[in-house]
């Protein structure tokens, strides 16, 4: 007696990488979101570094009044 038991295996390959594109597609606009939010956007920290050169009396620096003499000689 033989006994005959096939398994039929149906296969459905529709579908599925368009669904990895679209999530692949949204993560790396969220990744870009979020470099952009932190470097560059509002999240952005200031380093401390003031540029401008100012003194804390509106920029106003006394005038030198005497020149120091020359120690090497003219």
């Amino acid at each position: 007696m033989v006994d005959e038991h096939r398994d039929t295996v149906v296969v459905d390959d529709s579908g599925g990488s368009g669904m990895g594109a679209i999530l692949g597609i949204i993560a790396i606009i969220i990744l870009l979101a979020a470099v952009w939010y932190f470097a560059l956007g509002p999240g952005a920290t200031s380093t401390g570094t003031n540029n401008n050169n100012t003194n804390d009396n509106g920029g106003n620096a006394p005038a030198a009044t005497e020149q120091l003499p020359n120690p090497v000689g003219s």
